[in-house]
This record gives C-alpha cells, structure tokens and sequence, in this order.
C-alpha cells in the first residue's frame, strides 16, 4: 500500500502474459528502481540519458501545477513472492509519466489573501514534488517574495531549534511525511504562535492533535483524522476556514460591546446614587426605576448587540494576541468615563428640577427618563469604538432599532397610563420636558462620537 514514507504503491495482478506488478509513485522514488523503459519496440535500457530526459519532463508537468506520477511494472515470476515489496518493487520497467490535476477551488485564492490581510499566515505542507507545490503556491498567492521552499530531507536533517528559527520564512513544504508534519506545528508552537493544521488523511492524524486548532475534512477526512481534530469541514473548502475565523472575531467583537455597555451603564446608576446621598438629596432613582433599566433599558439593547452584524473590517486588522485580557486599561477607561457622562447629565436633570420647581417626584421623573433614554441612545455607539452611528449605520441591526423604538413607546407610557403610574410612581409630562430631557440624554452619545 501507499504511505508518505514509501511514496509509491504497487497491486499485483493476473495478465495474459502471466502474473504482473503495476508500481505508481513519485517519479525521482520509480525512476531509482527502473531499469528498463517501455517503448513502442518493447523494453529498452533505461540509460542516463532517458533518466535526465524523463527528469526534465516530470518538471515540466510540475511546472504547470500537474501532481506528477511515475508509471511501471514487472512480471511476478514464481521464484518472485508477490508478498515481498521490497524484490517486486526493483527491477521494473518504467511505463510513462502521468500529470493529474487538481484545481484550487477558485474562492481559495481570495481566502488565502483574506488570511493575509488577517495576519494568519498561510503555509503549505504537501507530499507533492517541490515543483508542484510551488507552482501551486504561486498560484493562491500562498508563497511571498521572502518565503523559502523546504524539502522533507531538508527537514529530517535540522534540529528542533533550528527548524523553529527558520520556520516562520519556509512557506511551502514539500516531500514531508506524518513526522515532519507534527514537527512543523511544534516549530510554529515553539515560538508562541496559534497552529491551525489541516488535513484528510491518517498520517495527518498527529499533527491535527498537537495543533491548537486541529481542522479535519468532513468529506474527504478519515474517521481517524476527524477524531483527532478539534473543527470538522463539512464541505471540505478552505473558504469556510476563514469564514469561521471571520465568524469568530465577530462574536468576540459582541460579546466586548455587550458587557462595555452594561458596565458603563451600571457605573452610571451608581454613581448617580452615591453622589446623590453623599450630597444630601432625596434618592433620584427608586428600587423599582433601578430593576427597569437594568431588565428592560440595558437587557433588551445589550440582546440586540450580542448579535449585532459581523463588522465587515475585522479581517482587516491583525489578531489579538491570546495573553491580551478582554477588560485592559483602555476598557475601563472607556467605561468609566461613559459611566460619568451618563451620570453628569441624570444628576443635571435631577438638580434642575428639584431646585426649580421643588418638586421631588418631578427631579426622579426626570432623573429616571434621562438616564433611559441615554442609555438607550448610547447602545447605538456601542456597536463600535472606531466608526460613528452613520458610518456603521442605524439599519444594519434592526432588532435594535426596534427594540430602542419600542423602549422609547414603554417610558412614555409608564408617565401616561395611570396603572404604571402608580406602580411607578411618576406623573405626566409635557412636551417640552420630553424634548430637554431627550437632548440631554443625547449628550453622552454625541460626546463618545465625537
């Protein structure tokens, strides 16, 4: 049978002429054990000249990105066991060169410039001739103008530190067996890198285990391999890869917004109330305004962000780093200052009301209808710290939209329908407090945009 150690095959069979071995392999692995070449006249001696003129060909079919096989064969005689790989597999007769080929998926080209772009860096590690898998390269854009060629040979005869100093210039492998698979992922571990490793076969088996993310091929992929791997394909496209790589950052990217809203908006409540008491006033929010924003105001929008739209430029920045921590010093920073925003202008409102029209009931209705309505205004800047509201656009995530809308309809009533305000504890309001109270809650958003 076949294997990467061996690189050739051979099945043996009954012929007219008797029992015969057909043997299929690597051209440089058949060609050393030819001794004959098949003409139309019948078997020839295999000189040096053949051997350089059947070399020149292999390449030039490797050359056009042909995966390049070796033809031959040999009577089974019965003094010659047919069980004996190593007698059958010497001696033959070579039939000819076959070049297959085995197209790129015309989207790959683009997944591997995705990569790129992504800073994922993409090596080939083939068992094809260096002349195939370079072409190959060349042509998915795989190889860069710095990127090295190594052969499998090349390979045994490094060390383990040697291979990991070298290993981030070598973009394609070529002639590499299961060994040298494993020891190319360990090089990339060794100098701190996340290993993605795919593969389809039993020998790709180990270095789909050592990976940090081993990627099987649902199709193509042994039952060995898919064991082994942490990601199954199921369509066996390289442009799936990447779509998940894509599909990964986005939700990391939703779950940062998600809790830097909530955070910065409970920072705001309590600031609120502890500047409040420290100052002597009345409490601006009850237990029940508190238990609104936290289930209906900051819930329903942090839903809506939590599955907000992948942002069409997260494979456009370079990855995070894997010792990076989600809330650093620029997270706090942000979420405290939002949190002061938020409370500046609740406890402006409060202040405005309580000693103008001295009524404590109307300071905690303004006090509870500010702080909602910036905080639902404020889950539109959420979505992003780079882009504005109109940049990234107030109808790509319509469950937002909607649920701000709704939210907006549910604080007007909760002033206006006498069964909520009496569970509530607020009164009606005009609409000229409607608008001040809503440009004041539009003051932290349009702070953080700007």
């Amino acid at each position: 049978p076949f294997d990467s150690d061996r690189k050739r095959m051979t099945v043996v069979r009954q012929s007219p002429d008797g029992a015969m071995a057909y043997v299929k392999g690597a051209p440089e692995v058949i060609l050393e054990r030819c001794t004959h070449l098949l003409t139309e006249h019948g078997p020839v001696d295999l000189s040096d000249t053949d051997r350089t003129r059947l070399a020149q060909a292999g390449a030039l079919l490797a050359n056009d990105a042909l995966r390049v096989l070796a033809l031959a064969r040999r009577p089974v005689t019965p003094s010659l066991p047919a069980d004996d790989s190593d007698s059958v597999e010497k001696g033959l007769v070579l039939i000819g060169l076959l070049g297959l080929q085995d197209p790129p998926r015309p989207e790959a080209r683009e997944a591997v410039a995705r990569c790129r772009r992504a800073g994922i860096k993409t090596v080939m590690i083939t068992g094809d001739h260096p002349d195939t898998a370079r072409a190959i390269a060349r042509e998915l854009g795989v190889v860069g103008s710095g990127d090295e060629l190594l052969l499998g040979v090349d390979l045994e005869r490094m060390t383990d530190g040697t291979l990991a100093e070298r290993v981030a210039d070598i973009g394609v492998y070529a002639r590499v067996t299961a060994e040298h698979k494993l020891r190319i992922v360990r090089a990339w571990k060794a100098r701190g890198a996340i290993v993605a490793m795919t593969g389809d076969g039993v020998n790709d088996a180990p270095a789909l285990k050592e990976a940090s993310v081993g990627i099987a091929m649902g199709i193509t992929g042994t039952e060995v391999t898919k064991q082994a791997a942490d990601i199954i394909i199921t369509d066996d496209n390289f442009a799936s890869i990447v779509a998940a790589v894509e599909e990964g950052r986005g939700i990391y990217d939703n779950i940062a917004k998600t809790l830097a809203y909530l955070l910065a908006g409970n920072a705001g409540e309590l600031t609120v109330m502890l500047i409040a008491v420290l100052v002597g006033w009345p409490l601006p929010l009850l237990p029940l305004h508190l238990l609104w924003i936290n289930l209906v105001t900051d819930g329903l929008p942090a839903l809506a962000l939590a599955t907000d739209p992948v942002d069409p430029g997260v494979l456009n920045r370079p990855p995070r780093r894997p010792d990076v921590q989600l809330m650093d010093a620029g997270f706090l920073k942000l979420t405290a200052l939002t949190g002061l925003l938020t409370a500046a202008v609740t406890l402006a409102a409060f202040a405005y009301e309580l000693y103008v029209d001295g009524s404590p009931e109307q300071a905690r209705d303004a006090a509870f209808t500010v702080l909602v309505i910036a905080e639902l205004l404020r889950s539109f800047g959420a979505r992003s710290t780079t882009l504005t509201v109109w940049q990234v656009g107030l109808l790509s995530n319509i469950r937002l939209l909607l649920i701000v809308m709704v939210s907006f309809g549910f604080q007007l009533a909760i002033h206006h329908v006498d069964a909520l305000q009496a569970v509530f504890g607020t009164v009606p309001i005009t609409v000229e407090q409607c608008l001040a109270w809503t440009a004041l809650g539009l003051v932290p958003l349009l702070a953080l945009e700007g």
